[in-house]
């Protein structure tokens, strides 16, 4: 990881130093879910300064290029099952994530940031939403075959994993060792209930990506309701379609990090970074 984070802030600014205490300090707060303030000193230096560090990092889009250098050298090994499954899961957002001002609605969508300047990184409702849970986060993921995470995006709790589908599918961009454009179509998608809709079908066949989507109970009985109008019912691969609890190994290791199973940080963009922290390595255990 180390040749891939920025070595200073600027031509006139002191060069970064303790990279791995850095990465530990941040992976320390997150899995076990403490104050920044708390974290040890002793270990990780001043907490103001991993903080910080993470900030720009999460800002700049560098957990974001890291993740992908690792996905690019999996997927030049042959090692990624492009078989990709797609889900969403609600984490609880604490008091101290939520005393912010937000809009009414906007529960905003973030996503790879691709360097954009920080007023465009963060949305206005900062991905928090009320469900039925209260204010409430929802993580998407889409994993390969064997559970390494190839996108992460974080919306509020109430969004519809449905409609995330095109944001996510958009998030996969894994470079490619020799150069070249980055691959961002999988063989096939495989999702749940949620999933199922005419316009989603309809944007993964324009992609070339074959669906496997377990169809909706009263759409399949309105199609036989119908008779012969109701038409042919959508291509469903039975045996791919078990391979989806990649998906949700995948969100029970996150759930291993006390900070991601509950939300404790204002900023959307912090927390996302803290989930592809995560993602990175897992990657790098596979």
């Amino acid at each position: 990881m180390e040749p891939l984070l920025p070595s200073d802030v600027g031509k006139r600014a002191r060069p970064y130093e303790n990279n791995r205490r850095i990465v530990e300090g941040n992976v320390y707060r997150y899995r076990a879910g403490i104050a920044w303030r708390d974290l040890p000193r002793e270990q990780f230096g001043p907490w103001q300064t991993v903080w910080k560090r993470h900030r720009r990092y999460a800002a700049d889009g560098t957990w974001d290029r890291v993740v992908a250098q690792v996905l690019s050298d999996a997927d030049a090994a042959g090692d990624i099952d492009w078989n990709v499954s797609i889900d969403g899961t609600i984490n609880r957002a604490h008091q101290h994530a939520t005393n912010t001002t937000r809009p009414d609605q906007d529960t905003g969508a973030t996503s790879n940031y691709k360097n954009l300047p920080d007023s465009e990184c963060e949305p206005a409702g900062h991905s928090i939403g009320r469900s039925r849970g209260g204010l409430t986060t929802k993580i998407h993921h889409a994993v390969d075959g064997k559970g390494r995470p190839l996108a992460v995006v974080v919306t509020g709790g109430q969004r519809h994993d449905g409609v995330i589908l095109p944001q996510v599918m958009a998030d996969i961009r894994v470079p490619r060792a020799g150069g070249g454009r980055p691959r961002t179509c999988p063989d096939a998608v495989l999702a749940d209930r949620a999933y199922e809709s005419k316009g989603n079908r309809e944007y993964l066949r324009s992609r070339g990506i074959r669906a496997v989507i377990l169809e909706e109970k009263d759409q399949i009985a309105t199609r036989k309701k119908r008779g012969s109008k109701g038409g042919r019912p959508p291509a469903f691969d039975a045996g791919v379609s078990r391979r989806r609890d990649a998906v949700e190994r995948s969100f029970a290791n996150v759930k291993q990090w006390r900070g991601l199973a509950t939300r404790y940080d204002k900023l959307a963009i912090t927390y996302r970074a803290a989930v592809v922290i995560s993602a990175i390595l897992t990657s790098l255990r596979h």
